[in-house]
């Protein structure tokens, strides 16, 4: 499994169509990580006061139909996804709860199926 971090207004945006964030067009592929110990590091460096909610999509990443690399030099935390999020390899959506004195955490929010 590996997730990617996304905005709700933006993961909501067009469900009936594969993800396709800003960050796939700009640099070519998706950033995802590797393991919930990651996800929530990179909630605290880069999305601590990121406005509105923020989601933890769980992909199966078998079930992607664009091609997933673990680049060199990445330790594998950070696989990179080379096409758009086709939405039916998500497993579950998980809500990042964000609290002013503590570390963030991740709560289900829905299963996929």
């Amino acid at each position: 499994m590996i997730f990617h971090i996304v905005p709700l207004a933006d993961w909501s945006a067009a469900p009936e169509l594969p993800y396709a964030p800003a960050s796939l067009a700009a640099e070519g592929f998706v950033h995802c990580s590797a393991d919930r110990p990651t996800v929530l590091a990179i909630v605290e460096a880069h999305y601590r006061n990121a406005p509105g909610t923020l989601l933890a999509v769980e992909l199966d990443e078998a079930a992607l139909t664009a091609e997933v690399r673990r680049e060199p030099g990445s330790d594998g935390r950070y696989p990179h996804v080379y096409g758009p999020l086709n939405r039916d390899a998500v497993v579950r959506v998980w809500e990042v709860v964000r609290v002013p004195d503590g570390p963030a955490d991740l709560r289900p929010r829905q299963s996929a199926g």
